[in-house]
């Protein structure tokens, strides 16, 4: 199977949106705990194993990075649509400094305010442990402002493949009972598992207007 995301190329890194791309095309942000394998996701949807750098040290992404992805086909006489990929700074590191963990929370949440091309969001998980405060907080967030959000239960190479579909189960079950209306896939870059599906859900998230 082909891979849509192939082509990723990295554009910059920017320490405020202000120095982000311009604000036209679409995009999708990928956010989550600086220990979930964010960084690995990406490399595995692109195709690409040192696109986004990982670490045995987690948190090295500290700056919002964006990679431009191969203009997307549309309908008759439209013409490619401009789309990219926008890796957020992990977040619940403990060993970022305090004031920059000030910085990151006010430009996150003004880039998700405020950001037109932006489509929606992958929220990155780890299968192994329960959702944390801060990936409830982007959940909701995702869910009170219309913002499609596409979880990805990562790392299900850890566990047996009943295992993780119990893990999400209970995962669908809980959003299901929160009124969040986000969808949810098991997924591993290593093994790979679920990586045409995750694929598919960014492409359809690229191709789908606001709100």
């Amino acid at each position: 199977m082909s891979n849509p995301l192939q082509g990723a190329q990295f554009v910059l890194a920017a320490h405020r949106i202000s120095q982000l791309p311009p604000d036209h095309g679409a995009e999708v942000a990928f956010a989550g705990r600086s220990n979930a394998g964010k960084s690995s996701a990406l490399n595995a949807l692109t195709g690409h194993r040192g696109l986004a750098r990982t670490s045995k040290t987690p948190g090295r992404t500290q700056q919002m990075v964006a990679f431009s992805l191969p203009p997307l086909a549309q309908g008759d006489g439209e013409a490619p649509l401009t789309v990219r990929l926008i890796d957020l700074p992990g977040y619940g590191y403990a060993k970022v400094p305090e004031e920059l963990r000030a910085h990151w929370k006010q430009e996150i949440d003004a880039y998700l305010h405020h950001r037109r091309s932006l489509r929606g969001v992958v929220l990155i998980s780890d299968i192994r442990h329960p959702m944390k405060e801060f990936d409830r907080m982007m959940l909701e967030f995702c869910f009170a402002t219309h913002l499609p959000c596409h979880v990805l239960l990562t790392k299900a190479d850890k566990l047996s493949r009943n295992q993780a579909a119990q893990a999400l189960a209970a995962l669908r079950k809980d959003l299901a009972a929160g009124g969040t209306q986000a969808t949810a896939q098991v997924f591993s870059s290593q093994a790979p598992t679920g990586v045409d599906e995750a694929r598919a859900a960014i492409v359809t998230l690229l191709q789908t207007p606001r709100e």
